[in-house]
């Protein structure tokens, strides 16, 4: 979810109110600024992380550049700075190319390449605390999408890859199958078992569509649950390394009308958090 519309399958902004879609646009520029500096080949990992702490600085001077700009919008908008400096972070990660030894260290990870990014859009429509939790498993899964998806990529011009190295041992998946023409089916099996684990996710976070109070917000949260479910079914069934998968205008017809109908007669319930 931190990557702007033009390179994402996922819509951003495209049911929210207006009235919020700059702000909102704002953050997705500055993050892919920041994002596109940790991938650039032309900068070794010193020059990256001193620009991504350019990055910060600007934001909280609210300096002339897309850092800047948001950081004078989150102050406008009195916004939990971290929604905007947790992403650094997980970009200083992929600039030092931090192994990822466990499940457990990719969802750490996420915890702030994605989670910030759920948060911010839950702040700035004012939802209550009880969905964060559900919108944290979701930006998880949709993180991790991403990442099945740009495999090869990833593996081939960054040289980066999010697979945990316990289950590529346990598959006997090495660095170089992932630039392989075909996927070998030990990488498959690799897959099949992540793509398992993403829709108990999925599942999981549901109830999300019940707690979110704002219809157009809603709305959006159906689409994205119904086309991450049919790229999930394109990530099993294909190939990433011969073909990226990529959604169709009718995964998209169809999960825009599950949004529609979502926000629509999807009653928001009222939950208390227990002390």
């Amino acid at each position: 979810m931190s990557k702007p519309s033009h390179r994402e399958d996922f819509p951003i902004a495209r049911f929210v109110k207006p009235t919020l879609r700059p702000l909102i646009e704002a953050y997705y520029r500055a993050a892919r600024e920041a994002d596109d500096t940790a991938d650039d080949p032309h900068l070794d990992r010193a020059q990256k992380l001193q620009r991504l702490d350019e990055f910060e600085k600007a934001f909280y001077a609210g300096s002339d550049n897309a850092a800047g700009a948001l950081g004078r919008l989150f102050a406008a908008e009195r916004l939990d700075y971290r929604l905007y400096t947790d992403l650094l972070e997980a970009f200083r990660r992929d600039a030092a190319e931090q192994p990822i030894d466990v499940w457990e260290r990719l969802l750490d990870y996420c915890r702030f390449s994605a989670v910030p990014v759920g948060r911010f859009v839950l702040a700035v429509h004012d939802e209550p605390l009880e969905t964060y939790l559900p919108a944290e498993t979701l930006c998880t899964v949709l993180q991790i999408v991403n990442h099945l998806r740009d495999l090869k990529t990833d593996a081939c011009q960054l040289r980066r890859c999010y697979l945990p190295q316990d289950m590529m041992r346990k598959y006997d998946v090495t660095l170089s199958d992932l630039c392989l023409l075909q996927s070998p089916p030990r990488l498959r099996n690799l897959i099949s078992e992540i793509v398992s684990r993403l829709r108990a996710m999925c599942a999981d976070s549901a109830i999300l569509l019940s707690l979110v109070k704002n219809r157009r917000l809603k709305t959006e949260l159906g689409v994205i649950y119904s086309l991450t479910y049919s790229m999930l079914k394109k990530i099993n069934k294909g190939d990433v390394l011969h073909c990226k998968p990529r959604l169709t205008r009718i995964d998209w017809l169809r999960a825009t009308a599950y949004g529609l109908w979502k926000g629509l007669f999807t009653r928001t319930k009222s939950c208390r958090i227990r002390k």
